[in-house]
C-alpha cells in the first residue's frame, strides 16, 4: 500500500495512492499517527481496502500532499552514510553511525516550498530514503530489526551547511530550520519493497541530475541502523529513520553550490515516487 495524507497543512486527512488514483479514508482511519501504527492500522487498511475500495471518494488530483506519517515523535537522521558522500566532504569513513535530529517543524508536505532561513548563505539538498518504524523498538537485535519497520519514504534532508558546521556544538543547528524535511509523497509499505538496499535515489536541480546513486552503497544498512539507535533511545511507532545521501550535494561541488530563491529540486527514489520543490525566500510569519 501506498499511504498518503492531503488537505491544507496542519489539516491533513489520510489517504491511499492506487494505480495513480488518490483515495480518502478518512471516514474509516483517524490519522497515521503512533497510534494507528501500535493498533495494527496497516493490516486493518488492508483488510478495509480489500472490502471498501470501490466506495472511497477520490482526492483531487490537485489537492496538496502533506507528510504521509503525522507527527512523529523522532526525525533521526544518520551523517556521512554512503561511502562516496564521505569521500566528496573529506570525511572518513565512520566506524559508527553518526546521528543528529531534524526538529518535528521542519517536516512539510513533499511538494511544499523550501524556505532559506534568514542570514543563510549555504542551504543545501540531500536525497535519502527515510524508514518509518511499526512498533515500539528498544535493544532491537539487527536480526529482529525489519519486523519494526512499517514502509519506507522519500526524504530531502535539507542542510543550512554554515548553521551545521561553522557555528559550534551539533549537526542539528542546520538540520532543523522550518521547511528543511520535505517528506513523501507516500509511505509504501514495506511488502511492496523486495529489497530496500537496491534501490536508485536521485536529485535534480533545475533540471540537472547532481545527485544518483543506489542504496547498495550504505556503510551502514537499516537493519544495523535500527539495532543501533534503538541501543540509545526508544523508538515509538510512527518515528522516521532517514538514512543518509549519497554523493552529489552542493557542499562537495568545486566550488560549492548552494540554493537560491527561484532553484527548483526534483528527486526520486525507485518505487517510493517523486517529489519537486521551489526555492523561496525566508518570510517571516504573518
Amino acid at each position: 500500500m501506498k499511504l498518503i495524507r492531503f488537505g491544507e497543512l496542519g489539516a491533513e486527512k489520510p489517504g491511499v495512492h492506487i494505480d495513480g488514483i488518490n483515495y480518502d479514508v478518512s471516514a474509516f482511519v483517524k490519522e497515521y499517527d503512533e497510534l494507528f501504527f501500535a493498533s495494527g492500522g496497516i493490516a486493518q487498511l488492508e483488510w478495509m481496502l480489500s472490502n471498501k475500495a470501490n466506495t472511497l471518494p477520490i482526492v483531487p488530483a490537485s489537492t496538496r500532499l502533506g507528510c504521509p506519517v503525522a507527527r512523529p515523535s523522532k526525525v533521526l537522521c544518520v551523517g556521512l552514510n554512503y561511502a562516496k558522500h564521505a569521500k566528496e566532504t573529506n570525511a572518513a569513513i565512520p566506524t559508527e553511525p553518526i546521528l543528529f535530529m531534524k526538529s518535528t517543524t521542519a517536516v512539510v508536505g513533499p511538494n511544499d516550498a523550501i524556505m532559506i532561513p534568514r542570514d543563510s548563505l549555504k542551504t543545501d539538498w540531500e536525497v535519502e530514503l527515510a524508514v518509518v518504524i511499526s512498533k515500539k523498538a528498544s535493544y532491537v537485535t539487527e536480526e529482529n530489526a525489519m519486523d519494526y519497520v512499517a514502509g519506507y519514504c522519500l526524504h530531502n534532508d535539507v542542510s543550512e551547511r554554515a548553521f551545521q558546521l561553522e557555528r559550534g556544538g551539533t549537526w542539528d543547528k542546520g538540520k532543523g530550520c522550518d521547511t528543511f524535511a520535505p517528506i513523501g509523497p507516500w509511505m509504501v509499505t514495506k511488502d511492496e519493497i523486495a529489497n530496500p538496499h537496491a534501490l536508485r535515489l536521485w536529485l535534480s536541480l533545475n533540471g540537472n541530475i547532481v545527485q544518483d546513486s543506489n542504496t547498495d552503497d550504505l556503510i551502514f544498512n537499516i537493519p544495523q541502523l535500527i539495532s543501533y539507535i534503538s541501543c540509545f533511545m526508544t523508538l515509538l511507532p510512527g518515528d522516521i529513520i532517514s538514512t543518509g545521501t549519497p554523493a552529489g550535494v552542493g557542499l562537495g561541488m568545486n566550488p560549492p553550490v548552494y540554493l537560491k530563491p527561484g532553484d527548483v529540486i526534483e528527486l526520486g527514489i525507485d518505487g517510493l515516487g517523486v517529489s519537486q520543490q521551489n526555492i523561496i525566500a525566508y518570510q517571516p510569519e504573518a
